[in-house]
């Protein structure tokens, strides 16, 4: 089976700087854990980043969330430091919307069997990500492990998980 861990915008600004999440800060080991199983498994771990530029103020999301983050080149758009190790031996998309189009490109054109994911934010790029993978990969089996993922709130994480579900995204 061919498998895909990919980690989802596990960056300094979603953990500790200007959207910073305690949720978020709690999955940590659980997200280092799923790295470590994936990499036991023999699994392809990939990395990816919200990345914004210095006019995100001036974009539809900086109108709706104006909160300056994961700014191209600043330490808020970096991996965090625990796992930054992973991701300099991972591919790594940098991402200007909530999905990576780029993301599930590569997942199709590598035919991965199984793709899972973790990160943040559940509730907007993990579900995100995972719907667009789902759409380019129909038979594919994806899932999200729901203790190594935090949303905005616990609530709509929950409220994400239960989306994913139904959409018959398996949630470990």
């Amino acid at each position: 089976m061919k498998e895909l861990l990919a980690v989802i915008d596990m960056q300094n600004d979603f953990l500790t700087g200007a959207l910073k999440n305690a949720d978020a800060v709690k999955a940590i080991p659980n997200v280092r854990a799923a790295i470590d199983a994936a990499i036991a498994r023999g699994a392809v771990v990939a990395f990816t980043r919200d990345t914004h530029a210095q006019n995100y103020l001036d974009t539809r999301e900086g109108k709706l969330l104006p909160v300056p983050h994961c700014i191209k080149g600043t330490s808020g758009h970096e991996i965090i430091a625990e796992l930054v190790d992973y991701a300099r031996s991972a591919k790594v998309f940098d991402k200007p919307s909530f999905g990576s189009v780029e993301l599930a490109e590569y997942a199709a054109k590598e035919k991965f069997d199984r793709i899972t994911f973790v990160g943040v934010c559940t509730d907007i790029c993990v579900i995100s990500n995972a719907f667009t993978v789902k759409a380019f990969l129909p038979e594919c089996e994806v899932a999200v492990i729901a203790d190594a993922c935090a949303g905005v709130t616990p609530n709509s994480h929950n409220t994400a998980l239960d989306a994913m579900r139904a959409a018959q995204i398996t949630v470990i």
